[in-house]
């Protein structure tokens, strides 16, 4: 058969069985980043079925995917909730950054992959899923809670962070020298810096220029800008998709609602491409080799995670439960983390194990973070009636029954 017409078939197969991975990850209720990584080890590099017809097109798409992903994740935010979440969470995220990346880095260390191992493997543990956290914070119930507001104010935290960190890593992985890394932190610092004070003060302006009244001018223009500024961004040697997450940042307002409603099945549709591709990339038979690594540190890090949310939670005056379901909102690892992976992996300076270690590890967390989400909350609060002391009796109406007593909120 001719070239095209494998590839074709090749690329239908792909898109209908990412249609089946995902409407069983529904029924399941976990996220479909698990079965699609799956699906690109059983069809990539040592897997059952190696696809060949379809690299020309699942390259350009994984990285619209990566571009899609950061541009909506900007648009969920204002500049002034990003000011906002950055006064309100400074100490948790710090925190935060603390415990979580630090198990990546020992990993790396202890495995001799090198300083740029070091870095990459520890914007893996460190960074949260932004898209599972959002599944479960909508679940029934979940976005009324007093904790919701710490948990977002951490993700802020984090994609901040990752604003600085992407530059940086991606220089190293570039081989620039010091003086070229230390240039690109700055170009990267400035931008964040200019684009603030852009959305700031002029976000209307923004606004303005990518929005249209017509459904299809609105679209060209809103993903031209955003491959555009991407483009820019990695000429500059700062990460393209900081350039997109930069660029939703400086949309708001009635446009970005728009944008994040017109925009979202393309993300979904690339984004799932990407997460095939880097499985596609990731030989199953080196799995075996990494696969105590990737267990200790979805343990450890699972642990780092809650440790996060009880101390953030706590700096808000948050209940113990609250603390708690603080700590299983953030455990889960997804997109992110196979972003910085991927950045890596592509770029060729980091040793070949990586891949299947970061894939393994996400693999874990996708899955452990929405149960923990899910069942940690009654198995604290069985905890709490245990420990907590028995209800003294008092006469008159201001009796008080303590934290986790059966007349307590639900939410505490």
């Amino acid at each position: 058969m001719h070239d095209t017409t494998i590839a074709l078939i090749e690329l239908g197969a792909v898109l209908f069985g990412l249609s089946l991975l995902g409407q069983a990850s529904w029924r399941l209720g976990i996220s479909p980043i698990p079965l699609y990584l799956i699906g690109g080890l059983m069809f990539g590099h040592g897997g059952l079925l190696p696809l060949q017809g379809i690299e020309s097109f699942t390259g350009i798409a994984a990285e619209i995917g990566v571009i899609l992903l950061l541009l909506l994740l900007g648009l969920e935010y204002s500049a002034q909730e990003l000011v906002t979440g950055l006064r309100r969470s400074w100490a948790g995220g710090l925190v935060d950054l603390l415990l979580n990346a630090t198990p990546g880095a020992i990993v790396a260390l202890l495995l001799g992959w090198g300083p740029i191992g070091m870095l990459t493997m520890a914007g893996v543990t460190y960074i949260s899923s932004s898209g599972i956290i959002a599944k479960v914070l909508g679940d029934p119930g979940r976005l009324g809670n007093r904790e919701t507001p710490v948990v977002l104010s951490i993700l802020v935290f984090e994609d901040l962070t990752m604003a600085v960190y992407l530059p940086v890593l991606t220089a190293l992985l570039a081989g620039l020298s010091l003086i070229g890394g230390i240039t690109a932190v700055g170009v990267a610092l400035f931008a964040v810096t200019v684009v603030l004070v852009v959305a700031l003060r002029y976000g209307s302006i923004v606004s303005a220029l990518i929005d249209s009244r017509h459904p299809e001018a609105f679209l060209l223009r809103l993903l031209g800008a955003a491959l555009l500024v991407a483009g820019i961004a990695a000429e500059l040697e700062v990460s393209a998709a900081v350039g997109a997450f930069l660029l939703g940042i400086a949309i708001s307002g009635s446009t970005a609602e728009n944008a994040t409603r017109v925009l979202a099945p393309l993300r979904d549709l690339f984004a799932s491409v990407f997460f095939v591709v880097f499985g596609l990339n990731t030989d199953p038979s080196e799995i075996p080799a990494v696969l105590w690594a990737a267990l200790a540190l979805a343990a450890v890090t699972t642990v780092t995670k809650m440790l996060t949310g009880w101390y953030a939670a706590g700096r808000a005056g948050i209940g113990r439960a609250g603390r708690v379901r603080t700590g299983a909102a953030l455990v889960a690892r997804g997109e992110f983390s196979i972003v910085i992976a991927g950045l890596a992996v592509a770029s060729g300076a980091v040793v070949p194990q990586l891949a299947p270690l970061a894939t393994t590890y996400v693999l874990s967390m996708a899955v452990i973070g929405p149960l923990a989400a899910r069942f940690v909350e009654p198995a604290a609060q069985w905890w709490l009636r245990r420990t907590s002391p028995a209800p003294q009796p008092t006469a008159g109406p201001t009796e008080q029954r303590p934290e986790g007593g059966a007349a307590r909120s639900t939410n505490p």
